[in-house]
């Protein structure tokens, strides 16, 4: 962790040590290929407060869901493994727990709603006995009362005649409708935390603003801690309270969502934010970043956006800048403001 970091913490330890229910803290995560390893995320410092939602924001390949299932230890080791850092979850290091003291956690108290709920359905079940096992393994419920109790849940988050789709398999549902399953699996043990993973690809915009506004009123109803893993910064300024934003697996900004959208600073925020579509005069091309992410074989050797970055300098390609503290709250990893 920088000094800036430090410094940060320090300033806020008694509200981190009051309303901080996740802390991730020098989190790095590392590929091992026989002799060789590679770092896939490094240095993320996050912190998730009581009943707030957090972003954490960037293009596919920057390490969001890798840094999402190292929370719940769900990376495929020994391929993929965490390598340095802590997990806090209410103080207690999660990366210190062993797999069967993991699984009273995971789905209990730390809930994950997966990418694309059609592969992360079992294909064979019901989806109302794939619903009903979570009840009966975490809250040891019979399989009728967990039924019933998934009835109700079905028809919580907005599934229509839930005491006859219960009966239905994945495929027999519209993706919105799975995406509605998952999420009542997500809070059928009533967790303190979900993590949303891209929790609206592939829908279409309408049903993305309702699976939008679902989450959002679960999460003020139940007062939950709420992830949000998107590339999508329109989505993060209608439900995030502060935002994240990652790149070749580190943080390069963060802050607050109101600043991120008004006074952003990272060149890539910046370069998210005039990517989103507006409105176009007929003709007009659209704003992109150039290049793309790189390989994690392939970073660049000082500030892995300098490759792609509209305001490099000659000291971006030799040495990687520390995240620092430019204004109460507000982080940014870019030698501009070093």
């Amino acid at each position: 962790m920088t000094q800036s970091e430090f410094d940060f913490i320090n300033k806020q330890k008694l509200k981190v040590e009051k309303d901080t229910i996740l802390r991730i803290e020098n989190l790095k995560v590392t590929l091992f290929q026989g002799s060789k390893t590679t770092n896939i995320v490094e240095d993320i410092n996050l912190f998730l407060a009581e009943a707030k939602t957090l972003a954490l924001v960037g293009e596919s390949g920057c390490g969001k869901t890798i840094t999402a299932l190292s929370i719940l230890k769900l990376l495929p080791e020994p391929l993929i493994k965490v390598t340095g850092g802590k997990i806090l979850y209410k103080g207690q290091d999660l990366l210190m727990l062993k797999t069967k003291q993991m699984r009273k956690i995971r789905g209990n108290k730390i809930s994950m709603i997966f990418q694309e709920p059609l592969t992360s359905l079992n294909p064979v079940f019901r989806i109302g006995d794939q619903v009903a096992e979570v009840l009966q393994v975490h809250k040891g419920l019979k399989k009728r009362e967990a039924l019933s109790r998934t009835v109700d849940l079905l028809k919580m988050v907005g599934i229509p005649s839930p005491e006859y789709r219960i009966k239905d398999y994945p495929h027999q549902l519209s993706g919105g409708m799975r995406q509605r399953v998952m999420i009542a699996m997500a809070l059928a043990c009533e967790p303190d935390i979900i993590i949303a993973d891209e929790p609206t690809t592939a829908l279409d915009v309408t049903i993305q603003a309702q699976i939008l506004e679902l989450l959002s009123f679960f999460q003020k109803e139940k007062r939950l801690s709420l992830l949000l893993i998107t590339h999508d910064l329109s989505i993060v300024s209608e439900i995030a309270d502060n935002v994240a934003i990652m790149y070749a697996g580190r943080i390069l900004e963060y802050t607050d969502t109101l600043t991120i959208l008004k006074e952003p600073k990272s060149p890539y925020t910046i370069g998210l934010l005039n990517s989103q579509v507006r409105p176009q005069k007929r003709g007009q091309m659209l704003t992109t970043i150039k290049g793309s992410v790189p390989s994690i074989f392939s970073l660049p050797q000082g500030c892995k956006f300098s490759n792609r970055c509209p305001n490099s300098m000659d000291i971006c390609y030799k040495e990687e800048p520390k995240l620092k503290e430019i204004k109460k709250g507000h982080l940014v990893r870019c030698w501009l403001y070093q």
